[in-house]
């Protein structure tokens, strides 16, 4: 287990800023604390990731989405495997990012992935290789962070711009904890004791269950499963178990 307790502020005046984890990992739990960017964040996104290398990347997204004065963040997730994506969900927060820190948690071990904001769910993406969707397990990732100039897209479709008289755009990071399976040399560091940790099998208790239907109704504004003109043909496999 990996935990940095020290505050990291990073900004942009043009293009973009960004770090990333030394070690690269193969399943665990990670939490970041996060305040996001204040006032007007238009045209910005602060993405906290994992992702692997190469073409048929793996990858696990969160993505803040900046915006004017006054209206809120919105925050996008999306998984990623064999370099394949297209899965994103999108949340409005209960409250202010921007006001304080909050934590913004992946849980990724082989049955499932889950997004948590403070402890609470907001999204599970379930392995379901048993009816031929892929799923992140064989690569391994780093974790990454950035902030970056997206007005092409991020804000309204692209409709508002960065306003560049607001620079410096600033986040601030802090207390990163990387409870996961390190992997080096071909080998991962949980290989000997993995029946002892609880992540590695961790599932969605009947309390979690209720939180997390209860984000969905209440701040989900965008899930790929339900979005019939992007998908005339039909939703994607694992749309049917959702």
């Amino acid at each position: 287990m990996l935990v940095i307790p020290l505050l990291v502020s990073f900004y942009i005046v043009a293009c973009s800023a960004g770090f990333q984890s030394k070690n690269e990992y193969l399943f665990g739990k990670i939490d970041m604390q996060i305040k996001l960017v204040p006032g007007n964040s238009a045209g910005t996104v602060t993405a906290y990731y994992l992702s692997s290398k190469g073409s048929t990347w793996d990858e696990i997204d969160f993505e803040f989405l900046g915006n004017l004065s006054g209206d809120p963040y919105i925050l996008h997730t999306n998984v990623f495997s064999q370099g394949k994506g297209n899965r994103e969900q999108q949340f409005y927060l209960w409250f202010d990012p921007t006001a304080d820190f909050h934590t913004y948690s992946i849980l990724w071990n082989p049955q499932r992935i889950v997004f948590s904001v403070d402890g609470t769910p907001i999204r599970e993406f379930k392995n379901l290789e048993s009816i031929g969707v892929p799923f992140p397990k064989s690569q391994p990732m780093r974790i990454y962070s950035s902030l970056w100039n997206a007005d092409d897209w991020a804000t309204r479709g692209g409709l508002v711009k960065t306003d560049w008289s607001k620079a410096p755009f600033t986040a601030s990071y802090r207390n990163f904890n990387a409870n996961a399976c390190v992997w080096s040399a071909g080998k991962s560091s949980c290989k000997s004791n993995s029946r002892n940790i609880a992540w590695l099998s961790q599932e969605l208790d009947a309390t979690s269950q209720q939180r997390l239907r209860w984000v969905q109704k209440n701040y989900m504004i965008y899930n790929y499963c339900i979005d019939k003109k992007r998908f005339p043909q039909g939703f994607p496999t694992e749309c049917t178990r959702s």
